[in-house]
């Protein structure tokens, strides 16, 4: 082979898409890209015009690596965005909401077609005994200008990352029509905006009134800020490679592939090493995105703030996606009403959601009793005029968390997920305003009916329920008496000890309720969307007969030894997580002031002892499905 076939054979790698190795952060070739990339934009990052236009096209050519022809998709939403928003901007104010709604119907489409259309075309097929047949219209369009069969046109391929950029570029034109921002003149920046590519395909979703004002900022990467961006990028590769991958390969990956092949205790390993798992991976995302973009002197949003420290499920959304739970309640959640009143829309979804899941699930019970319920609430608001508002807001709630595990995916599991989601919020707020006496009569009562049913209709679940709720009733029972017997000393109510078991105690509640709905959402991932409602269905079930069936307590200590490496990583994972804020805060500005000569030979030492960790193939992003 001669040089210059070495050279044509290296430009064609650099430049073709591999749709078996795309782009990732976890690569060596992303490091040496961003290098090139880096060293280019240090050439004129102090232009914010030509940095703006540069970083575009950097970040197109990173899609192209890893989504291909896609490519052309994402230009179209740009395209589409830019002159929509200017178009709703200029229109007269009658015309203003009819361009904002027709963007978002158009944005929406985009994304229904890839993410829904088998889910939309089995529905229409069984309502009206049709023979819808899904087809790539993107690849037949291909297949069409180069006159060739290059793409594959009988099934759909979800895009990298096409929930983000739609999301982010409808808050875009509805922050336009709410007046928060002006649109972009120039087109570049805009594309910039919407394609900037340490955040594309898993977000964070950035907004214009955040993002805008650093468009033209002075680029300033002081001492300490370089610090922090290599912190970033070193935790998240620790998160993605030492964690979320090291316990996919070992543990959760094979357990969810085939639960019955798995003890008990290894089913309820494999469920909570997920958990820690699915944070680790989209967290790791979150701060090598992060880090990248701090180099180049722009900010992200906070996409996490130590999850697993919540105390309820309501705050566990205030922590955990956080750019993804303000989009739902600034652009549906306050819509649909908010804390403030039911509207159209709120009773519209829940007819949806009926029908959607009386679909999937392939029942009309679940309409049946989503009826019920409303009725139920109906009732309780009429006989209750002071509790409407607080009905009101709970069902917006509960809309809210449904669309948002639809966003997820059209699959059965994906619903329960964003349902239990819901419930969960619900039923602390009611939980939060009953006195401690109530508490406890009701979660003891629950318990009570959990083991009646383990008993007169023996099923694992019934048996799994009555363990978890028999936990609640005896921490439920230790905070009454703390109540009972300190209720009348303001000292010992106030003791710091106390107030560190309780919370400790909330926490735990909360990541186990978490975790147990973390079930039906790996079970839903990774599916081909023809067959992900059967298939996370029988593995869901499949799981919670293991667990919830009697377990052999002899060979548990055996099996965990077995499994000791894998407990461990999750041990200090776990450990880490939990560790107070200013203790992360102090050693991550002690990293971020070390010496640069120190500082590179901490990153040799950590990328030397993370790359002992990675696996015979690097695992893709868990979120990149989304």
């Amino acid at each position: 082979m001669t040089v210059w076939d070495l050279i044509r054979e290296n430009f064609q790698t650099l430049f073709s898409f591999d749709s078996a190795h795309p782009l990732l952060f976890t690569q060596f070739y992303f490091w040496g890209f961003f290098a090139l990339v880096f060293a280019v934009f240090s050439l004129f990052h102090s232009k914010p015009l030509l940095r703006n236009a540069y970083l575009f096209f950097v970040s197109l050519f990173f899609y192209y690596k890893t989504s291909g022809v896609f490519l052309v998709l994402l230009l179209f939403v740009v395209t589409y965005n830019y002159f929509a928003a200017r178009a709703i901007y200029r229109a007269r104010p009658r015309w203003k909401t009819f361009w904002v709604v027709l963007s978002v119907v158009v944005d929406l489409g985009v994304l229904a077609y890839f993410k829904y259309a088998y889910f939309l075309a089995d529905f229409l097929n069984d309502l009206f005994g049709l023979s819808i047949q899904v087809r790539d219209v993107l690849g037949e369009l291909g297949n069409m200008v180069t006159g060739t069969n290059l793409f594959r046109v009988d099934a759909i391929i979800l895009p990298v990352g096409i929930s983000f950029f739609t999301f982010q570029a409808i808050s875009y034109v509805v922050d336009v029509r709410r007046e928060k921002v002006k649109p972009l003149r120039n087109f570049l920046e805009f594309g910039f905006f919407l394609t900037f590519f340490p955040q594309l395909v898993a977000g964070p979703i950035v907004r214009a009134p955040e993002f805008f004002p650093q468009l033209h900022k002075p680029y300033n990467l002081s001492r300490r800020w370089f610090g922090i961006a290599v912190f970033w990028i070193m935790n998240g590769l620790v998160k993605k490679l030492v964690l979320a991958d090291f316990l996919a390969v070992n543990l959760s990956d094979r357990v969810f592939g085939n639960p019955l092949l798995y003890t008990g205790f290894e089913n309820l390993a494999a469920l909570f090493c997920y958990s820690l798992q699915v944070y680790a991976d989209f967290s790791g995302y979150t701060d090598i995105a992060t880090g990248v973009a701090m180099l180049m002197g722009f900010h992200l949003p906070k996409n996490f703030n130590s999850p697993y420290k919540a105390e309820n499920a309501q705050q566990f959304w205030r922590r955990w996606h956080m750019s993804l739970s303000r989009w739902l309640r600034d652009y549906l959640y306050i819509p649909l009403g908010g804390n403030r009143n039911a509207t159209w829309g709120t009773y519209i979804i829940i007819i949806a959601v009926a029908v959607i899941g009386s679909f999937l699930s392939g029942s009309w019970w679940v309409a049946f009793a989503v009826a019920a319920v409303s009725l139920l609430i109906l009732l309780y608001g009429w006989r209750r005029p002071d509790q409407r508002k607080f009905l009101r807001t709970q069902v917006n709630s509960m809309d809210t968390m449904l669309l948002g595990g639809l966003w997820h995916g059209a699959s059965w599991n994906f619903m329960i997920w964003g349902g239990l989601n819901g419930l969960g919020q619900i039923v602390y707020k009611f939980w939060a305003q009953w006195s401690r006496p109530l508490q406890t009569a009701v979660i003891c009562g629950v318990c009570a009916l959990c083991y009646a049913f383990s008993r007169l209709t023996p099923a694992p679940v019934w048996n799994l329920f009555f363990v978890w709720t028999l936990v609640l009733v005896l921490g439920t029972l230790v905070r009454l008496g703390y109540w009972f017997f300190t209720r009348r000393s303001r000292q010992a109510r106030e003791s710091r000890a106390a107030a560190w078991i309780a919370n400790a105690w909330a926490v735990f509640q909360t990541f186990v309720f978490i975790t147990f709905t973390r079930l039906f959402f790996r079970s839903g991932s990774n599916l081909d969307p023809a067959l992900a409602n059967e298939q996370a269905w029988n593995t869901a079930k499949n799981m919670v007969r293991q667990i919830g069936s009697a377990w052999d307590l002899s060979i548990v200590p055996k099996v965990a030894w077995q499994h000791r490496a894998v407990l461990l990583v999750f041990l200090f994972g776990m450990l880490v997580h939990w560790l107070p804020e200013r203790w992360k805060r102090r050693y991550r500005i002690r990293f971020a002031t070390l010496p640069l000569a120190l500082m590179a030979v901490a990153v040799v030492a950590i990328v030397f002892v993370v790359y002992q960790f990675i696996t015979a193939g690097l695992q893709t992003f868990i979120y990149f499905q989304f």
